[in-house]
């Protein structure tokens, strides 16, 4: 068994047809096909059922799939932790965040971490579904709110806090310090879109509540929703720290209540990822400046006293 057999294995699982896998690995058919032949005769069973010009992915196939993944994931770990040993300080750092307060964060920190690093390339993208970029290897790093539990990932907890109403200082609930979320349905919303990750959390409180919402406005950008908040065209729901960052006076926090929604905040990376001496010390830095910043320990009723 051979390494190349194994990449030819894993290209013909992708593309599910012996001739546009033989295209993409510029091979000719006759090969591929004679590999896999082979690969099946030396482990003593059949990877794919021909079905005329189609083919499908046998159980024992699939077996042999997600250990080859493994496989050319370990090799690949070993090469970056090699080449970490020549320089420690060179590479490449993809982090990836959720918009707004997070990925303001993220931005912070990378004014420090350069100050350390100055010869790795570092890379911030905001995402709606960072978890995902991390489980597809496209980002080394996520910073975003605690995923569903996932045997490949790994979580690092950074701060847990509460998501608070935010309303123009003019709003007829403004003299209110506090606000039961069944009466969100009342006024004009300005939200993330479904399927957003913080969206998924004030989704399952309300259904939880036996409530249900309908905003007037959705968007991805959460600095683009409170600059509408602050117009006075509707509320919104956020984090105490995205509101800390952003309210210059204009707005108004009103602690929700009944139930009270609570995020985690998190490092995420994958299991199976190399973490390098730049990735650990970005870490290093997210822990120090939440530390410093004291993020999560914000008093929502201090907020709304002010």
């Amino acid at each position: 068994m051979e390494l190349r057999q194994l990449e030819h294995f894993m290209a013909l699982c992708e593309e599910m047809h012996f001739t546009k896998t033989a295209e993409k690995l510029r091979i000719g058919q006759p090969t591929l096909s004679y590999q896999m032949k082979a690969l099946e005769d030396e482990l003593d069973v059949r990877l794919f059922d021909r079905l005329g010009k189609k083919i499908a992915i046998t159980e024992s196939g699939k077996i042999l799939l997600e250990h080859c993944k493994m496989v050319f994931a370990n090799l690949e770990s070993a090469k970056e932790q090699i080449e970490e040993l020549q320089n420690v300080k060179r590479g490449k750092l993809v982090i990836g965040t959720l918009s707004g307060d997070l990925n303001q964060i993220a931005s912070t920190v990378l004014v420090e971490f350069h100050s350390i690093f100055p010869d790795v390339q570092i890379q911030i993208f905001s995402l709606d579904d960072v978890v995902e970029n991390v489980i597809q290897n496209k980002v080394d790093l996520a910073l975003t709110l605690l995923p569903e539990k996932d045997e490949r990932l790994t979580n690092i907890s950074l701060y847990e806090e509460e998501f608070l109403l935010a309303v123009q200082r003019n709003h007829v609930w403004s003299n209110r310090n506090s606000i039961d979320l069944k009466e969100i349905q009342c006024i004009p919303l300005i939200l993330n879109p479904i399927g957003h990750c913080f969206r998924r959390s004030l989704d399952a409180a309300c259904i939880t509540s036996g409530i249900q919402i309908r905003p007037i406005i959705e968007l991805t950008d959460s600095i683009s929703i409170l600059n509408l908040v602050k117009k006075g065209i509707g509320a919104t729901i956020i984090s105490n720290t995205l509101f800390s960052l952003e309210n210059e006076g204009e707005l108004k926090a009103l602690q929700i209540m009944n139930p009270t929604i609570i995020r985690e905040v998190t490092i995420v990376h994958h299991k199976q990822k190399h973490i390098g001496t730049a990735a650990k010390g970005f870490i290093e830095l997210l822990i120090s400046y939440v530390n410093r910043n004291k993020l999560g320990a914000y008093s929502v009723r201090k907020l709304t006293s002010s």
